[in-house]
């Protein structure tokens, strides 16, 4: 189709495909991976890029980099500090915890995934005892994301827009380029965010109907939990799981006080989300029923009790489950009705719901499809070694500081700490293969090929030469406002990294045309893609506390367009003033 179509006419499908794929992004509800595919596709199609071009934007090195921290950043997230921290961090007094929420999310997504330093800590926030958990979530969204503005490595759009520059030739961002705009920014709106702090709305959540799996743990002998209260051990504060009794002695202590004192010897009953289990695997002392069993393992098995067995009407102690299955139980759950007492005590029947940390012979033994049907496998996060804590921290930070110092390339040493925690066992070529970015990747490749279309077709050249007479008099900061307002109206419509991926063209045309530095508008384009504060669908961070907060769209309009005045005020104040 290539040699058919003449230049003009592959000018008009070129410009026509990039229209096409913005309008997808705002009204269509399909993936932007999925839109992204279908953009790279048509250009293929169309002649206005050929495959090479396509591999060699796979392969670009910004797109590299951006792979290998989310891989990284999985394994981090398995470490015990940050959810240690995420346990101690609402109290009682709200300046406190607003000032500590806000602290761990700006500084920790700095280094870290913004959105998944939001996600680790959604769930303590929920669960919190003190404060509605509405006037937690927004801030705690905002402050990620402006956290996610003060380094190189902070958000994945910084990546992306580092890659298009690395893909113009340019040498790309250092490390600390975005540091001075962006903890001043980000420090100033934090101050604004807590004077706001009356306008966040204070919404009572919806009562829950499904009590989930019952979780039993024992605290141990040497348990750091021994002779504190249940809200001094932080136990209200955990993601997903509710502390709903405590056996003592053979006496159930139900509803728990938070003033009620741990004991060594204790049951600890939870009810809740057992794929957030690993929240209890950090408390120092804390052992799970399965753990003291002998096998917790990564991978768990979900089966209902059939109406065959025998095990109906017997308690997991009499049976001696352990030996007659080689499995043994992490947690049980019955529809439509809430479970109460020792896991080894609960009476079993037809249609329970047991999850099984299973043995290496449950799947030979012969007896298993009498008593079972199995529904799912399901994953939990390992809990790691105190040894490979510090050394998946201490070596994630060495990393860091090497390219913070031009030591060593941040691409380099992030593949040789990814082949590290694999011979470690921190992670495995598994887990690394399971959380692949693919749909990210599609995103990044598509947009690459859509601005190299936009080149190989003389879209950007014919932009260049209609603004050349437009922008002779303009001054560099009206182009700055120009570029930052246009990418901060899309980032509100679509994702944060498509906005900067489909602006980034364009400010290309305009530096080329004027003949302007290029540091201060990448730069604009990289922080107006992250200042998606006003609508809870541009930006992930803001999406995950929409519905975990039960928002409504106009909270993040009132709570939004403040912070959003204020930051890019000072961004484009202090853009001006130290490049232009």
């Amino acid at each position: 189709m290539a040699n058919i179509l003449s230049p003009d006419a592959l000018q008009f499908v070129v410009i026509g495909v990039f229209l096409l794929t913005i309008g997808a992004l705002i009204v269509s509800h399909k993936r932007p991976s999925f839109i992204f595919s279908l953009t790279t596709l048509a250009l293929l199609l169309c002649g206005a890029v050929d495959i090479d071009t396509v591999l060699d934007n796979a392969t670009n090195q910004g797109l590299i980099t951006l792979l290998l921290l989310l891989i990284i950043s999985h394994a981090i997230d398995k470490t015990a500090l940050l959810k240690r921290i995420a346990r101690k961090l609402i109290v009682q007094n709200y300046t406190q915890s607003f000032l500590r929420l806000f602290g761990i999310s700006f500084f920790a997504s700095a280094l870290l995934n913004n959105t998944a330093i939001v996600a680790s800590l959604i769930g303590s926030v929920k669960q919190n005892q003190h404060h509605a958990a509405s006037k937690l979530l927004i801030p705690l969204s905002y402050a990620a994301i402006l956290g996610g503005t003060v380094t190189l490595i902070g958000t994945s759009t910084n990546l992306i827009v580092d890659s298009f520059l690395i893909e113009q030739g340019h040498p790309g961002f250092a490390f600390f380029d975005f540091t001075l705009f962006g903890l001043t920014a980000g420090l100033i709106c934090g101050g604004v965010l807590f004077l706001l702090k009356d306008w966040l709305p204070t919404i009572n959540p919806g009562q829950q109907t499904d009590s989930g799996y019952l979780l039993e743990a024992e605290v141990a002998p040497d348990s750091e939990l021994i002779g504190n209260t249940v809200e001094q051990n932080h136990l209200r504060n955990l993601p997903e799981l509710f502390l709903a009794e405590i056996v003592r002695n053979d006496q159930i202590i139900s509803p728990v006080a938070p003033d009620e004192v741990i004991y060594a010897g204790d049951k600890l009953l939870f009810s809740g989300n057992v794929q957030k289990v690993e929240a209890l695997s950090h408390i120092k002392g804390l052992c799970l029923f399965a753990e003291y069993n002998g096998l917790m393992r990564e991978e768990l098995t979900e089966v209902v009790i059939s109406n065959r067995s025998s095990i109906i009407g017997k308690t997991l102690k009499k049976v001696g489950f352990r030996a007659l299955f080689d499995a043994a139980v992490v947690a049980i759950k019955r529809d439509g009705e809430t479970l109460s007492g020792k896991l080894g005590e609960i009476t079993l029947q037809s249609g329970d719901f047991l999850l099984l940390a299973t043995g290496k012979d449950f799947q030979q033994r012969n007896n298993i499809t009498k008593h079972f049907f199995i529904v799912s496998e399901q994953k939990i996060s390992r809990k790691l070694s105190s040894k490979q804590d510090w050394l998946t921290i201490g070596g994630f930070l060495t990393v860091v500081v090497l390219a913070a110092a031009n030591v060593v390339p941040l691409i380099i040493g992030l593949l040789f700490f990814l082949a590290l925690l694999v011979m470690l066992d921190v992670t495995s070529y598994a887990e690394v293969k399971r959380n692949l970015p693919l749909n990210l990747l599609l995103v990044i490749v598509g947009a690459l090929s859509l601005s190299s279309g936009l080149v190989n077709t003389g879209v950007i050249a014919l932009l260049t030469d209609e603004l050349s007479s437009t922008l002779v008099h303009t001054s560099p900061l009206m182009a700055l406002v120009a570029i930052y307002v246009c990418t901060l109206l899309l980032t509100e419509f679509v994702t944060n990294n498509a906005a900067a991926a489909l602006m980034f063209p364009f400010a290309w045309a305009l530096i080329e045309t004027m003949g302007l530095p290029a540091m201060p508008y990448a730069l604009a384009v990289a922080f107006a893609a992250s200042a998606s504060f006003i609508s809870p669908y541009g930006y992930q961070t803001n999406l995950l506390v929409h519905n975990a907060g039960d928002y409504q769209y106009k909270h993040f309009v009132k709570m939004g367009l403040p912070i959003s005045m204020v930051y890019s005020s000072i961004v484009i104040g202090m853009l001006n003033w130290y490049y232009l």
